[in-house]
């Protein structure tokens, strides 16, 4: 392998998944860490850790040039982005490439062609892999309610630089589009310093669906099967599983099909997830967008091929083939993954930091934890709130969710608050255990079941 050294330019659960893979494959490690972090779980399993700032992101680890002072000063080769952060910041491949440092991830311009969302449409549109119905870039509430009046309500706005649920809002009636479309492009422009935004038709029933693929610098391009993410609030990701069961096999295998071809005409190095919306009601799917980085659900896709991403991750940008061809990807079972926070539902998800006096992870067959977490350790007010991610796999999703149930039942967690009572009661839902639910679901059960938070004033 071309590398020897590797700085971990991330925090948390990632930091430590990439530390280990570096250790797995012979690899020295560097964690990259802010004041708060000094004394992290991260900071102790790597061969060395290096301060870049204070507690605030914006002056530690989202600051370029800190990260490549780091890297260079650590005698590090290349920087692993993990997931977050800069994950997708093109400025950082580029940044390395100036220094002699290799980025583990895709190329600055694949980075970017992915990044904005209406140039991925367009790509996807020319590859014919069908694309949700929707504008080119709207710039004024006059122009988009022309649209919306066209396409026929309820439509969606999105940020044209859009990620992580930011700058998505649903618009039901011609009423409210102005004072949305406002909104939309302030949240829009306050994330990511561009205040572009398009529309989309709204599909009421749908399910969040997203190809894992590979590709080294041979040209060689793999898929590794599919996840469902349709659990989620806010558009952030709850629970998922692999392999997609409510998926029709014709159209899973043409989700994979569009998705190892989008990878391929770009010529993708690294791992990236394609992400598709599948209307139930038509068994149409549609290209959403392209994430060009390791995503937090990796491990389902991981416990059902065996394949290890991130190992994968480093090897590619070691200047290593895949060392597989499609025909070699194997799947075995069914894994579902469940994000716990360090929240409160019962009051609106309200973030919950402190320190965790008592930690008492589960343990069983076919059950798996990603964490950073320990006895002992404050959870900082200043990151998300993910504290780790509980995955589970059995023979088939039968045995998997009850192995998930089994895990979250026996999970001891003091000091803090935390979801797993919701997410015990969404993975035993009978809805969600028969399959009945889409992107909507958690949202409308919440208000089925959940008190409203209470406000003050």
């Amino acid at each position: 392998m071309g590398l020897s050294r590797v700085l971990v330019a991330n925090r948390g659960e990632i930091a430590v998944r990439v530390i280990r893979a570096c250790r797995a494959l012979g690899l020295e490690s560097v964690a990259a860490v802010s004041v708060p972090d000094r004394d992290s779980l991260a900071a102790r399993l790597a061969d060395r850790a290096v301060c870049i700032g204070p507690a605030r992101a914006a002056d530690s680890y989202l600051r370029v040039p800190a990260l490549i002072a780091a890297a260079v000063g650590s005698g590090a080769d290349a920087i692993h982005p993990g997931y977050g952060f800069l994950a997708e910041a093109p400025e950082l491949a580029e940044a390395c490439a100036e220094h002699d440092l290799t980025f583990v991830g895709p190329r600055a311009d694949s980075i970017r062609q992915m990044g904005n969302k209406l140039q991925a449409r367009e790509m996807a549109r020319q590859l014919g892999v069908p694309t949700v119905p929707g504008s080119k870039r709207v710039g004024a509430a006059s122009e988009a309610a022309a649209v919306a009046e066209e396409m026929g309500f309820p439509v969606l706005f999105k940020a044209a630089a859009g990620g992580g649920g930011r700058g998505i809002k649903i618009v039901s009636e011609p009423t409210a589009l102005r004072s949305v479309f406002e909104i939309a492009a302030a949240e829009a422009r306050a994330a990511f310093g561009d205040d572009s935004l398009y529309l989309e038709r709204y599909i009421p029933n749908a399910r969040h669906v997203e190809v894992q693929v590979l590709g080294d610098r041979f040209g060689s391009v793999v898929h590794v099967g599919e996840r469902d993410c349709s659990l989620q609030r806010r558009y952030q990701k709850i629970v998922e599983e692999a392999p997609a069961s409510a998926v029709p096999a014709p159209v899973r295998e043409a989700l994979q099909a569009a998705a190892a071809t989008l990878a391929r005409e770009m010529r993708y190095e690294s791992a990236g997830t394609v992400e598709f919306i599948f209307d139930q009601d038509t068994d149409q799917f549609y290209f959403l967008e392209m994430n060009t980085r390791i995503q937090v659900e990796h491990p389902v896709t991981e416990m059902i091929t065996g394949i290890d991403l991130v190992q994968a991750q480093l090897r590619i940008a070691g200047g290593e083939p895949l060392g597989f061809r499609q025909n070699d990807v194997r799947f075995d079972g069914h894994a579902v993954e469940c994000r716990i926070t360090a929240e409160a539902p019962e009051q609106g998800f309200r973030p919950s930091p402190g320190t965790i006096t008592t930690w008492i992870p589960p343990q069983g067959p076919g059950l798996r934890l990603d964490t950073h977490c320990y006895a002992g350790y404050t959870v900082p007010p200043y990151y998300d709130s993910l504290l780790a991610k509980l995955i589970a796999h059995g023979d088939d999703r039968r045995e998997a969710l009850a192995r998930l149930a089994e895990g979250l039942a026996a999970f001891t967690v003091r000091g803090v608050e935390t979801n797993i009572p919701f997410l015990r009661a969404l993975v035993e839902d009978p809805d969600f255990v028969a399959g009945r639910v889409n992107t909507r679901w958690v949202e409308e059960r919440q208000r089925r079941t959940l008190p409203a938070p209470e406000t003050v004033g």
